[in-house]
């Protein structure tokens, strides 16, 4: 009995043992199969994250640059608030200015007239045009234009402009014109009262102008310029003896001007006019001296 018991344990065994060699291959391998579809879900979620985190981080780094440039723009922003006279100014280059100040003039008006005589009439050859003083006031008014602020890119700070100009000028007002000196001439006694061909005239002259010129200094409130040659018109009243009223010339001057407030300039400047002829006989060569009010746009 005992031995039919251990023979049939042993049959057990043995076939447990065989069952079990011919299980174990199978469950090892699906086991090792299980470990390995887990590692590969571990490894797809693993880099699912990190594509994640990658968007993420791109995200946050665009975010920062827009928030940069932003920053940047504000900043501009305030500079630009915080002076806004700068930046409305800076545009403002030209100028209109006021004028007025002492004129002379190198040759007497008339002076011919006492020493030259035509004929047997006694008329002096320029006898239309009134003798006074060769000391005169001027008024009048100009405008620059500015053009550039570097001489064309040949020097920093050095500004180019065109002036135009015009000028009146008195040099005085004479009783006895040219015409009552041919009417009392001719008729060898004064004209009767109330006879006067002409009361009187004024003497006096009209100068437009056109000059480049030359500002140094820009960006500072005291800035000298020079107009190294310029362009006159010149309109005398009363006429020559010729009748003619009109001749052209040139102007050489220097001058300074200083910012005083908000655009508003005050100005000193000399110019000397010269012309290469006379109007027939009538020289408006000479300088002048004054001062100006200017104001920018």
């Amino acid at each position: 009995m005992i031995k039919k018991t251990k023979i049939a344990m042993g049959i057990a065994t043995a076939t447990l043992t065989i069952a079990g060699a011919m299980v174990s291959p199978q469950v090892v391998a699906q086991t090792q199969a299980e470990r390995t579809a887990a590692l590969e879900a571990q490894v797809n979620e693993m880099a699912a994250m990190m594509r994640e985190m990658q968007a993420e981080l791109s995200r946050v780094k665009a975010g920062s640059t827009d928030s940069t440039k932003v920053q940047e723009l504000d900043q501009w922003m305030a500079s630009v608030k915080s002076t806004p006279m700068n930046a409305s100014t800076s545009t403002r280059e030209h100028v209109f200015n006021v004028r007025g100040g002492w004129s002379h003039f190198n040759s007497h008006r008339g002076a011919h007239g006492v020493l030259n005589t035509v004929g047997d009439s006694g008329l002096g050859t320029d006898v239309l045009t009134s003798p006074v003083d060769d000391d005169a006031f001027y008024y009048g008014a100009g405008l620059d234009f500015n053009m550039n602020n570097d001489l064309f890119g040949l020097a920093d700070g050095v500004s180019f402009g065109i002036e135009l100009g015009i000028i009146y000028t008195e040099l005085g007002e004479k009783k006895d014109s040219g015409l009552d000196n041919v009417v009392t001439t001719l008729a060898g006694a004064a004209p009767s009262p109330g006879l006067d061909v002409q009361q009187s005239v004024t003497v006096n002259m009209l100068r437009v102008s056109a000059a480049p010129k030359i500002k140094f200094m820009h960006g500072s409130k005291l800035r000298p310029w020079i107009i190294p040659v310029g362009i006159d018109l010149n309109i005398i009243s009363p006429p020559s003896d010729a009748v003619t009223v009109l001749n052209t010339g040139m102007q050489f001057g220097a001058g300074v001007e200083y910012n005083l407030f908000r655009g508003i300039v005050a100005g000193l400047d000399g110019r000397y006019h010269w012309t290469p002829d006379d109007i027939d006989g009538v020289d408006t060569d000479g300088f002048t001296l004054g001062g100006s009010v200017g104001f920018h746009f």
